[in-house]
């Protein structure tokens, strides 16, 4: 198996649409890769930023927290550019998101995933109405830019 080239508590620059950069943490992958969990911020930069320039980081303050695949991490599109240090999981956790199954009318489930692999569901419960999660479908890079781009704004640092 060829060696991944992020970990947890890596942080990468995710470019936007229009111009700029947002980042990521790599809060859980799972076995070997594939599925990623990442806590995504705005900022936005003109350029990827040096690690000096990357603000302090902190899961509460993350602008979308979702499971997405891998592919601009492992090829570099996504470049990592440093880590959050010191690295602790236990404050970066697997959030539980919601699935809506179309087929059982208006059903939505609230769904855990293992604390050690985004990729293997724990368990589902029904979701109580007052509880607003994100979607479990995982995204894909594009989808992640889009999204980001919309919700950093247009503002743009140096």
């Amino acid at each position: 198996m060829k060696k991944l080239p992020y970990k947890e508590g890596d942080i990468f620059a995710v470019p936007l649409k229009g111009g700029g950069y947002g980042w990521g943490v790599v809060a859980r992958h799972s076995p070997g890769g594939k599925i990623v969990l990442g806590y995504f911020f705005g900022g936005p930069t003109t350029e990827v930023p040096q690690e000096s320039a990357i603000p302090n980081l902190r899961p509460e303050d993350a602008l979308l927290v979702v499971r997405f695949g891998d592919l601009s991490l492992y090829r570099g599109d996504w470049k990592i550019v440093g880590g959050v240090s010191p690295w602790n999981r236990q404050q970066w956790p697997i959030p539980s998101f919601k699935i809506e199954d179309p087929l059982l009318g208006e059903q939505v489930w609230k769904v855990r995933y293992f604390p050690d692999d985004p990729a293997r569901e724990l368990g589902r419960e029904r979701l109580a109405t007052e509880e607003t999660l994100e979607t479990a479908a995982l995204w894909g890079a594009g989808a992640v830019e889009i999204a980001l781009s919309k919700l950093a704004g247009a503002r743009l640092t140096n």
